[in-house]
């Protein structure tokens, strides 16, 4: 049958395209698309996760506990939809703790949503790359159980968490899962700092590989721009944190002495 032959394709599929596949078979009519999906419904062979948005359920299988590949949901939201911050650490298997919440980006509204168990929130395009049409820089595909899905890259990934450290979790998060990277394109690194044109979180990349100068290859070629580009007055590390904090004057930064100490590596 038809409609089997498409759920075998897709893990999460969007009414349009069962409309496109139903079109390319012959079956075009709207009353088909409707009258399967309820039937399949019914049967326990997909489950609704949004309006117009759907999760397969294996043959087989309890459409109660089947669950659906959160990662497949989240690229499937918007049309431009785009994993990064931690769901993309967690994605490249390189996040140091699970999370239930999943950031993707997108320049189309969408509210957030609650499903088995996880939340999926959009976060915006940042608009320096908007102005400069540069909303897919760093940004790859691959594909996941027979579907293609967009996410960040990891070296776009290391600014984003920097330059929006409340959509990836603590730093402990942040430093640990970057240090789980064997190998960023520095010079996609910089190129990336450069577009967002951020001083602030040109520094905490700056201060970031400076700290990791070994073990990443770092070489002052790649901290020179990120210098001239640093904050002219002393920014702070967190926003909002004043309390316990040191100047980094390479950086132009208050830093956190629990960032520059690691002390979540202190035994309790």
């Amino acid at each position: 049958m038809k409609m089997d032959e498409f759920l075998q394709q897709y893990a999460v599929f969007t009414v349009e395209e069962l409309d496109r596949f139903l079109s390319a078979r012959g079956s075009g009519n709207p009353n088909t698309r409707r009258s399967l999906l309820t039937y399949y419904r019914k049967k326990g062979r997909i489950i609704p996760i949004r309006r117009g948005l759907y999760g397969t359920v294996p043959a087989g299988g309890d459409p109660i506990s089947s669950p659906v590949d959160p990662y497949l949901v989240a690229a499937k939201l918007t049309p431009d939809a785009v994993l990064a911050y931690h769901c993309a650490l967690a994605f490249h298997g390189k996040a140091y703790s699970v999370h239930t919440r999943l950031h993707y980006v997108s320049a189309s509204k969408s509210t957030p949503l609650t499903f088995q168990g996880h939340e999926f929130i959009r976060a915006p395009v940042p608009p320096a790359l908007l102005a400069k049409s540069e909303e897919l820089f760093g940004v790859i595909r691959r594909n996941r159980a027979g579907v293609d899905l967009r996410v960040t890259s990891l070296e776009r990934t290391l600014v984003d968490v920097m330059d929006r450290p409340d959509l990836t979790g603590s730093w402990e998060e942040i430093w640990r899962s970057l240090e789980s990277v064997e190998f960023f394109d520095l010079d996609q690194v910089i190129a990336y700092v450069l577009l967002l044109e951020n001083a602030t979180t040109a520094a905490k990349v700056g201060f970031f590989l400076a700290q990791h100068k070994e073990l990443l290859m770092v070489e002052d070629v790649h901290l020179e721009p990120l210098r001239r580009l640093r904050p002219r007055h002393p920014h702070y590390f967190v926003r909002g944190k004043r309390e316990d904090c040191r100047w980094v004057g390479e950086w132009n930064l208050m830093i956190p002495k629990e960032i520059l100490n690691r002390s979540w590596e202190e035994v309790l």
